[in-house]
This record gives C-alpha cells, structure tokens and sequence, in this order.
C-alpha cells in the first residue's frame, strides 16, 4: 500500500499563487508515476498534471498549461504543484495521486493510490 498525503492547499485570490505538496510513504519502492487531479462541486474529478519517474516527463491539463508546474524530488517521495495565475474556476479539491507505471496517464481508473485531497479556492 502507498499512503498519501496532500498539504498547501487555502484560500488566494485570483491572479495569485499556491504551491501543493504531497508525500508519498508506505510500499514506495519501484518506479510509478505521480500525478494531481482536481473535483469541483458537481463535476468529476479531472486529470491537472502528471510526472514520471525516470527523466521526469511531464503532462499537462490544456486547462492548467502556462501556468502550472509539477516537480518531484524522488528521494523525498514527494510531488508539488506549484499554482500561478490562479483563476475562479480552479477552484477545487486537488488530489495527489500514484500509479506504478512507466508513463503518465490522465484516466483517473489507472490510479490505485489517492490522497484525502485539499481545497483551493480562488476568489475573483
């Protein structure tokens, strides 16, 4: 089992910026992609970013493209998001999530491990 567990997340205003962070411990061994994604109210959860483990290829949301950044530091087992230019309408829960594989993916059913999740709410 790989626990994870998802920080940074608050209240900022739009044009702003947030950086999350999550920790990954647990059955961490081996090579797996980390990946966000985010679930505003009524909607379904949705593919935000995604790294891989070796050399680092990364995937983006159109949505999310220009404006933010997923890093991961492999020895710390952890992956951030750093967020600019935030606007309303990403305003959601983000959840951190794990799956041992090679290459990113963007379907959430190819993900076994996920976060608790944490908000971020943008104010226009």
């Amino acid at each position: 089992q790989v626990q994870l567990v998802e920080s940074g997340g608050g209240l900022v205003q739009a044009g702003g910026s947030l950086r999350l962070s999550c920790a990954a411990s647990g059955r961490t061994f081996g090579t797996y992609v980390m990946a966000w994604f985010r679930q505003a109210p009524g909607k379904e959860r949705e593919f935000v970013a995604a790294i891989s483990w070796i050399g680092g290829s990364t995937d983006y949301a159109d949505s999310v493209k220009g404006r933010f950044t997923i890093s991961r530091d492999n020895a710390k087992n952890t992956v951030d998001l750093r967020m600019n230019s935030l606007k309303p309408e990403d305003t959601a829960v983000y959840y951190c999530a794990v799956n041992r594989a090679l290459r990113t993916s963007r379907h959430t059913i190819e993900y076994p491990y996920w976060g608790q999740g944490t908000q971020v709410t943008v104010s226009s």
